[in-house]
């Protein structure tokens, strides 16, 4: 089975360089434009058969072109959610930095924080999407091919596809519609490709 696996296009927040999170900012201009292409490109290179989505709506607007272009039912889960970043949603990276500094030597993997998702808890909320996705839907064999449009909730994912540790520093580097392309043939799990962005060529 293939799970191509895709961050939604650029927000609001990003342009205001904005803690996002939780805050549910929409698309840009922008982002619809790199929603559509994107759209376009995985009807023509990778249809899905099925598309699960966030519930935010930055991700959600981003799903239904890829879902209206495919024709892919879509199916919104509020476990592909971003970090519930607590106190720091919707603030300017300089509002947040000045109304909670980090406590001398970071935040550990156990620690709240502005009332934010413990990085624990988050971790274990991939964990619970994954291990109930492959047992639905890939152990069965139902499907060739599932798309999940997410936010940078993608490395928590990325993490639990390659069974890395809770604590680790691999991160796996993902642009606006940035896609990428897992595998998964028995116990076997393989990255085809990461990152592609060959869809946002005309933008310049």
């Amino acid at each position: 089975m293939e799970v191509l696996v895709i961050r939604h296009g650029q927000s609001q927040a990003d342009l205001e360089d904005r803690h996002e999170g939780r805050a549910d900012f929409p698309l840009t201009d922008l982002g619809h434009k790199q929603a559509r292409l994107l759209a376009a490109w995985v009807k023509e290179h990778y249809p899905p058969e099925l598309i699960f989505s966030s519930t935010l709506q930055r991700a959600e607007a981003t799903a239904r072109f890829i879902s209206e272009a495919t024709w892919a039912p879509l199916q919104l889960e509020p476990e592909l959610m971003e970090w519930n970043n607590g106190l720091l949603a919707g603030l300017t990276r300089q509002e947040a930095e000045q109304r909670f500094p980090l406590p001398p030597g970071g935040r550990r993997p156990h620690d709240t924080f502005a009332q934010t998702e413990l990085y624990i808890e988050f971790r274990a909320r991939a964990e619970t999407f994954w291990s109930r996705f492959n047992h639905e839907y890939v152990l069965p064999g139902r499907f060739q091919r599932v798309a999940l449009v997410s936010h940078g909730m993608i490395n928590q994912l990325f993490r639990c596809f390659l069974q890395l540790p809770v604590v680790c520093e691999v991160f796996l580097a993902t642009g606006d519609t940035g896609v990428h392309l897992w595998r998964l043939e028995e116990s076997r799990r393989a990255v085809i490709f990461s990152n592609r962005l060959d869809h946002l060529c005309s933008l310049g």
